[in-house]
């Protein structure tokens, strides 16, 4: 066990917990997305319910996984190899890999579950029942256990991700619980406002889940050994965004303008 007083005393240990905290709100992003967009679809009073559970249990995986960090390491080592060769990168290795371990089975079936996941929603939006509202209809389809159990299983997905991260940045076990704690917390404050406004927000709808579903494709990526660098996801997310903001800013202005130029009574 790592001495807490000799870490509180070491600044390289401050640093590397200021850093490893931002890395995981950052990842508890895909998590939260997931669980504000399967909330929603809940009646009113469950959904506030549906997201602390949510994130609740993802707390709860974070810190089983880091109890058990030698087994959690030992989900890389690999259980088969197909014995496929490759065609040949630029510097004559494999594009993808043909060994895998647990944590590439398990990100391969998250990522299909999540693409799955996102293109029904999206499939369901796009083609909604006649004469119904496409949102309410969504709301009516999902019951509070089948969203928890949805929730579970990207939240064992995100999580192992997650915790793996934390350990390829530091090896002091107090750091990586106060960052996953910390960061938990975070999702928890952000759940609300976050599923809010994808609520009011339609067309945020729609946004969010093409990032679910560009979340999916990186982590079936990444199960067969092609690594996305994760900076280049945020950043297009970010980008993505901030570029509906400023659709919806321009949404807004324009329905005041045109109601201020209605005539009264009109």
């Amino acid at each position: 066990m790592d001495s807490i007083p000799a870490l509180l005393a070491d600044p390289a240990a401050w640093a590397a917990l200021a850093t490893l905290i931002v890395m995981e709100v950052v990842l508890g992003i895909d998590n939260l997305i997931f669980i504000s967009i399967l909330s929603n679809k809940l009646p009113e009073a469950e959904r506030q319910k549906a997201r602390r559970l949510g994130i609740g249990l993802a707390l709860v995986m974070r810190l089983v996984l880091l109890s058990g960090i030698a087994w959690l390491v030992g989900l890389t080592a690999p259980v088969f190899d197909l014995g496929i060769t490759g065609a040949p990168g630029a510097h004559g290795e494999p594009t993808f890999e043909t060994q895998f371990s647990w944590r590439d089975l398990i990100l391969i079936a998250g990522g299909l579950f999540l693409v799955w996941k996102a293109t029904k929603e999206i499939h369901h939006n796009v083609d909604p029942h006649p004469n119904a509202d496409v949102f309410d209809t969504a709301k009516s389809t999902l019951s509070f256990g089948a969203a928890i159990a949805q929730i579970l299983v990207l939240d064992l997905v995100f999580s192992i991700d997650s915790i793996l991260t934390a350990v390829g940045m530091t090896e002091h076990l107090p750091i990586m619980v106060v960052a996953v704690i910390t960061a938990v917390v975070v999702m928890l404050l952000a759940s609300n406002p976050l599923a809010n406004f994808i609520n009011k927000n339609p067309t945020v709808v729609m946004l969010a889940l093409g990032f679910l579903l560009m979340i999916g494709a990186v982590l079936i990526a990444d199960g067969f050994g092609v690594h996305v660098p994760k900076g280049y996801i945020y950043t297009a997310m970010a980008f993505s965004a901030g570029v509906e903001i400023l659709n919806i800013v321009a949404r807004r202005r324009k329905a005041r303008g045109a109601a201020a130029e209605t005539p009264a009574g009109h």
